[in-house]
């Protein structure tokens, strides 16, 4: 049967008024922390959630759960950092605020099988996972030659194959986590556009690949029978229990994992450092190649927002990355990686350092003299030269008292040469906010316990991935304070 949509967010409130103060008489004995979490739920309106999931009910049958309170439900659980649904049950039926606080009666709260049933609804696909189960082992993927290095990889090559792929056949927005990603759009995303906390009309990104470890161990079954024969390591295809996972290397730690590897794009400009779209790729994938999925399919989920500045680290240092940032209108900044940087001839005298400054023929860095957007170059000048008195240098290199000029196109090297210049002050902070999304990362993974999950299907795992990003833009709403809200409580129970 529909669920039965009757007041929206504001029965909601009312029931929470009645039902608290029956359940705690003296509700100012609950601690300040408690109150901050009542607040947030209070002014948390999930009513579209009911009617954006009403199609995914049958017509027929028992009155199900409003969808609405089993949202607010599984987010207070998250908020609350607890891990199991199992044990979220079990606390609701204990504590009778949490059970308030989702939207239930305390005396009638939602079995485990409840739960699991909303998350079905959730995710539009007859399999929990996007991989078949059944699959050939993959090979191990390398670690990084040096301390802190990445699985080597040829990102020229790759980006330079699948950029213009990607261009010519663009993503369709139906994955089968399409109808979580519209309730986190509709209710959380598009409200903090409006709040002003993103915008999405100039929009700057950064970019971050991270290690999500779901399991110890690759789970897989044999479906051959080598072994039987007396062949132990075959190449047959083997069960899988998570399809969607395999195992990866953790710089940062320098060890292996298994798992995912989560791409998340963040709002750099946004003081809270708001997570806008996520994608959750096998554990074995480059940055490279996590990057250009993820940056393609949040192009087709999200067409409105325009994309003005990229901040990545050198993970995505490629020249096809750079030429197409340049195609579409968006100002890369990118960090170089520690090879093949600068010390290269340009214009036949001039040597480039990594930063894109030319030396001149004693090897003194230029001077910044300006950018000429329209020819789309920057402007350097003799370094022993200034307004006044021209070019003072001994062994001038050019005639004019002006001084010599240099001007670095663009077009020479979309790499080194950038506007605004590597070097310039601008760059260096714009730069600077790409540890935005190494924060939300944080967020994510420690204080709201993304690995936590013992999930074993990739529908869990964004379920719980989207809940936490619900949660991170929740938390960067304004509230009121405790002292108003509860003199607001005393006159509604008046």
């Amino acid at each position: 049967m529909l669920p039965i949509i009757s007041g929206g967010h504001t029965a909601f409130q009312d029931t929470f008024v009645s039902d608290f103060l029956k359940f705690y008489p003296d509700p100012f004995s609950l601690s300040k922390d408690t109150w901050k979490v009542i607040i947030e739920f209070w002014h948390l309106d999930l009513s579209s959630t009911d009617f954006l999931l009403a199609e995914y009910y049958a017509k027929k049958g028992p009155t199900p759960r409003l969808p609405s309170c089993m949202l607010r439900s599984y987010l207070l659980s998250l908020k609350l950092k607890v891990t199991s649904i199992t044990r979220w049950v079990a606390m609701m039926r204990e504590c009778p605020l949490y059970a308030i606080l989702s939207g239930f009666s305390p005396l009638d709260t939602p079995g485990i099988g409840t739960f699991y049933d909303f998350f079905n609804r959730l995710w539009l696909s007859d399999s929990n996972n996007l991989s078949n189960h059944e699959r050939y082992k993959s090979q191990k993927v390398k670690k990084g030659k040096k301390k802190g290095d990445k699985t080597p990889i040829n990102t020229q090559s790759i980006s330079s194959k699948l950029l213009p792929f990607l261009e010519r056949n663009p993503i369709k927005p139906n994955h089968a986590f399409s109808l979580i990603f519209r309730l986190f759009k509709s209710q959380f995303l598009d409200h903090s556009c409006n709040l002003g906390l993103i915008n999405p009309a100039s929009l700057s990104l950064a970019g971050d690949g991270t290690p999500v470890k779901t399991a110890a161990f690759m789970r897989s079954k044999r479906l051959c029978k080598c072994r039987e024969q007396g062949i132990t390591d075959c190449n047959c295809k083997r069960y899988f229990s998570q399809p969607d996972t395999n195992t990866g290397w953790d710089s940062s730690r320098e060890c292996y994992f298994n798992g995912y590897h989560l791409f998340m794009f963040v709002a750099s400009d946004s003081f809270n450092d708001l997570p806008v779209f996520p994608m959750l790729e096998r554990a074995s994938r480059h940055d490279m190649l996590s990057f250009l999925h993820t940056h393609f399919s949040m192009k087709s989920y999200l067409p409105e927002f325009k994309v003005e500045k990229l901040l990545l680290d050198s993970a995505m240092d490629a020249i096809p990355l750079y030429d197409y940032c340049k195609r579409v209108g968006i100002t890369p900044f990118i960090d170089l990686k520690k090879t093949n940087n600068g010390n290269y001839k340009y214009k036949d005298t001039f040597t480039i350092d990594p930063d894109g400054v030319p030396r001149c023929q004693l090897g003194l860095r230029m001077h910044h003299d300006g950018i000429e957007y329209k020819k789309n170059r920057c402007k350097f000048r003799c370094p022993k030269s200034n307004r006044k008195q021209g070019c003072f240098c001994e062994t001038p290199c050019s005639p004019s008292k002006y001084g010599r000029t240099v001007h670095t196109a663009l077009k020479d090297n979309p790499r080194i040469f950038n506007i605004p210049p590597r070097d310039s002050k601008e760059w260096k902070k714009e730069y600077d906010r790409r540890t935005s999304v190494e924060r939300s990362n944080k967020r994510e993974k420690q204080d709201y316990k993304l690995e936590g999950g013992k999930h074993r299907s990739s529908k869990m795992w964004y379920c719980r991935l989207y809940g936490i990003m619900m949660l991170q833009h929740l938390d960067a709403w304004e509230m009121p304070s405790v002292e108003t809200f509860q003199e607001l409580i005393i006159k509604l129970a008046a």
